[in-house]
């Protein structure tokens, strides 16, 4: 077990040192250091987290009916069995579990709060990182010789709000999701929820329970699927092997229930469509009319499916608690919303479910012997490392499956990889593309509006593994749980040494850095809201 405590990497200095650095207190975070704990139980290690508290987006985001999108054997750990209840669970839950996995391992004695890292820096001299870190108002500087950044992809200071004309002549009152007030109450209050993703088909439902008449005023719609909330086959694993036996039989069934639809889905497209329209037209009341509401102009898993556990959306509906609205926005008017159509839905209160922003590494920012990485420019090797960046990881889980999935596998690579090194006594590995001229696409390819406003910060991905960042787990099994370590694109070396390079790698671009913002740590796919 590693001592909470880091090293003095420098007595005249006092400067930290720490094996692994992980940036980020929330699923990804903690999971990677219990799998770093369980891999290399002697290795040092620190959890630097931007907030206050740990749970990245669990912590977060406090919206009513707040739940995963994903089935918890899934989006559990793979070494801490989920036992709850329910199969699609509650926010407040999932933070419940986030911490008890940090608890009852240790992890969470090595996390540091109010620690928001700035810039990091490698020297292949010394084979490690320097890292600048602001806390209470002072800058600190910690080295590890493993930077693993687990902060996730989303910006946690604001979420995504569009410009609404006529926005300030609104008397009631505005509010993003992602910034909910602790002490609002919806009974008998007019809402209008401005979405169609999982954080406004999570909302309505909650809301209309907790005394609100809301309507969902969506712009385009989504794919929406009702789903149950508990497993009965999960639970009768449960029962019948333990937990921990149950819980890896449910996780691979679900994880083969996950293939089969992404499959269905892109291969037929439009029978696709059609099984969820049938699913739609059976769970809605006559007046909501299916064609209308819930017949996106994409294909299905263009972007991520909407979850709601026992069909809470459509029951609103036909309680007539919740309504439901298709239409352009004109403008915010003193009363309410005013449609393109032109007409005014009345409302006390608007709140405005229109996504995310993303920022990659908490805005942290990198280099390399001095050289800033320009990290769009990179490549991405095998998900979690990006081309010529040194003893460098990140964590991005899948878009069409629970984001954990991912998570684990990469970890245990990681674990192999360090193995690797300490075998063969080298202090650096590195990816390195030998081929100029690759194809690249975009790392994420997904719809998702958030995705794609991002789509320019992110690396690249190639046409080929080990470059390409696989949406498939059993793809993913093969390259990180079964394929060689040294497979010659991830290149190593030993202290003092220079650091690998490829013919066709030329300087690494420059990148001008944004103001820092808070690093946080990883969320679930999609309200994860998931991650």
């Amino acid at each position: 077990m590693s001592t909470p405590n880091a090293t003095p990497a420098d007595p005249a200095t006092a400067v930290e040192h720490v094996d692994v650095l992980f940036v980020g207190a929330g699923l990804s975070g903690i999971g990677a250091a219990r799998h770093l704990q369980m891999g290399h139980p002697d290795r040092t290690f620190l959890l630097l987290e931007g907030r206050e508290r740990s749970g990245g987006t669990w912590d977060l985001f406090r919206y009513p009916g707040i739940r995963s999108d994903s089935d918890l054997s899934t989006f559990a750990y793979d070494f801490k069995p989920w036992t709850g209840a329910k199969a699609i669970a509650d926010g407040e839950d999932i933070l419940a579990y986030l911490r008890e996995a940090a608890s009852e391992t240790g992890v969470d004695q090595h996390i540091r709060y109010d620690h928001r890292v700035q810039h990091a820096s490698f020297s292949t001299a010394d084979a490690r990182w320097t890292v600048r870190v602001l806390h209470a108002g002072e800058e600190l500087e910690l080295t590890c010789s493993w930077l693993f950044c687990a902060s996730g992809y989303y910006r946690y200071d604001q979420g995504f709000s569009p410009t609404f004309a006529g926005a300030e002549d609104f008397a009631g009152q505005i509010i993003h999701p992602q910034l909910w007030p602790e002490d609002f109450d919806p009974e008998g209050k007019e809402i209008v929820v401005v979405g169609s993703g999982a954080t406004a088909v999570t909302l309505v439902p909650a809301l209309a329970k907790q005394g609100a008449h809301v309507t969902m005023l969506q712009r385009s719609p989504s794919y929406v699927l009702p789903l149950p909330s508990t497993d009965p086959i999960g639970d009768r694993f449960r029962t019948w092997f333990g937990d921990v036996r149950g819980h890896k039989l449910t996780r691979q069934k679900n994880i083969e229930q996950q293939r089969i639809l992404y499959a269905f889905c892109q291969r037929f497209p439009g029978r696709a469509r059609k099984w969820i329209r049938s699913i739609n037209k059976k769970y809605l009341p006559e007046h909501v009319d299916v064609d209308v509401h819930f017949n996106p102009t994409y294909d299905p898993w263009d972007q991520r499916l909407c979850a709601v556990p026992h069909g809470d959306l459509f029951r609103a509906f036909q309680k007539r608690t919740a309504d439901i609205v298709t239409d352009g926005i004109e403008r915010f008017t003193e009363k309410g919303v005013l449609t393109t159509s032109g007409t005014e839905i009345p409302a006390d209160v608007i709140v405005t479910a229109t996504g995310l922003n993303l920022l990659l590494f908490g805005n942290m920012t990198l280099d390399v012997d001095g050289e800033p990485v320009d990290v769009p420019s990179t490549l991405a090797y095998k998900g979690f490392m990006g081309s010529g960046v040194p003893n460098f990881s990140f964590a991005i889980g899948y878009t069409n499956s629970s984001w954990t999935l991912k998570i684990d596998l990469v970890c245990r690579y990681l674990n192999r990889v360090l193995a690797h090194m300490d075998e063969h006594d080298f202090a650096i590995a590195v990816p390195v593309n030998d081929t100029p001229g690759m194809a690249t696409k975009p790392l994420l390819d997904f719809k998702a509006g958030y995705v794609m406003r991002s789509l320019d910060q992110m690396p690249k991905q190639g046409a080929d593994a080990p470059w390409q960042l696989a949406m498939s787990y059993r793809e993913d099994e093969k390259h990180l749980r079964k394929g060689a370590v040294s497979d010659g694109v991830l290149r190593f070396a030993r202290r003092g040494g220079s650091l690998p390079v490829s013919f066709a790698a030329g300087p690494i671009a420059s990148t001008t850095a944004g103001t820092p913002a808070p690093t946080g740590a990883a969320a679930p796919a999609d309200a994860q809201v998931a991650a």
